[in-house]
């Protein structure tokens, strides 16, 4: 397969492969994305972009940037439409708002859950606005970007996310305590949705042919997506592993390949459960606001690693030497940026003579 903006594609394909196998062919799989020769990359289009329904305005301002981006080894272009972090909660009934004041920042769901006896069953309503508006997207981002680039799957924010998102974050707390089995009659609804949205979504965009690319930019030939529970941070492990737990294990079976988006010390202390899910591939650790960067916690990425676990390490390039001289080669991905070709060259150079 032949993209305009990565001619050679089917290298970082076979890198790709490998990365998922925990082999290495010459190197670990590297990303370093940097402006072509003699241009500059134009400011990236703004998050949400799109929100507005011209869909191929959306598609064109990525595009224009893409056009003078240089993508070096494993770096694959690609185009992520997203109404921001709740919109599983959008397509399950929830309106979306965002003020001016963070406009192209971030969206938020206004929950409409007042008593869960009366909000189940919890159903994908094909006519709902922002669902129907999603897959148009999808659906002109799949056919502008044949041959050129690919779509990537949403920032799905699944499970407890989901309900997060259509009921006040305080209340679903309460709601924990006080009647748990009405959340795990609402979780064992959206769980059910999840690969019927995924499969949606993924045919839509004609990943089935080319492949899938998440917002974190993980390639695979077969079905992949980021999973994550940012609400994690909020409970015991107890109620994670009643709640949360089993809807990870079934995404990451439900998916050929999946990375975890760890989010935030606090939620440390669900790690080993995190770690064992089987199916599971790897770890995106990101520390959160306030704390040391992600390339600053080698012991963590490395008991991570010690799991049987991948890992993504993004930084400056003497951050990630430093970890790479740390870290096994196998099944690390790295992403950096460059300032022109042949830095990026230069750094996919460093990288094959070290390993």
């Amino acid at each position: 397969m032949e993209l305009l903006y990565k001619p050679d594609f089917e290298d970082a394909r076979a890198h790709w492969e490998a990365f998922w196998n925990r082999e290495i062919i010459d190197r670990p799989c590297l990303a370093v994305r940097a402006p072509k020769e003699g241009s500059e990359i134009p400011p990236a289009p703004p998050y949400m972009d799109g929100w507005d329904g011209d869909f191929a305005e959306a598609v064109a301002r990525w595009e224009a940037r893409a056009e003078h981006t240089y993508f070096a080894a494993d770096a694959v272009p690609f185009l992520e439409p997203s109404f921001g972090p709740d919109q599983f909660g959008a397509f399950l009934g929830a309106d979306l708002e965002r003020s001016k004041d963070s406009f192209n920042r971030t969206s938020w769901a206004v929950p409409y859950v007042e008593d869960w006896r009366d909000a189940l069953p919890i159903r994908l309503d094909p006519d709902t606005m922002w669902w129907k508006k999603m897959l148009e997207f999808m659906r002109v981002a799949g056919k502008a970007s044949e041959g050129k680039y690919l779509v990537g799957m949403l920032d799905m924010h699944s499970n407890l996310d989901a309900l997060a998102s259509i009921r006040e974050p305080e209340d679903l707390c309460m709601d924990l305590i006080d009647c748990p089995e009405l959340v795990h009659l609402a979780m064992a609804d959206v769980r059910a949705l999840y690969a019927e949205i995924y499969d949606a979504l993924r045919e839509a965009a004609n990943m089935t042919e080319r492949g899938s690319i998440g917002w974190i930019s993980f390639y695979s030939p077969h079905r992949f997506a980021v999973m994550q529970c940012d609400f994690a941070i909020m409970v015991s492990p107890g109620m994670f592993n009643a709640f949360i737990l089993p809807a990870l294990e079934e995404e990451a079976t439900f998916l050929d390949h999946s990375i975890y988006h760890y989010d935030g010390e606090g939620a440390l202390r669900h790690l080993d459960e995190v770690l064992a899910i089987e199916n599971l591939d790897g770890i995106q650790w990101v520390p959160g606001a306030g704390k040391p960067a992600q390339t600053e916690w080698p012991e963590l990425l490395a008991r991570i690693q010690d799991a049987g676990k991948s890992l993504h390490v993004s930084g400056s390039v003497d951050r990630i030497k430093h970890l790479y001289g740390i870290l096994k080669p196998e099944g690390v991905y790295y992403e950096t940026t460059a300032k022109n070709e042949r830095e990026a060259e230069e750094i996919v150079g460093w990288f094959v003579r070290n390993t």
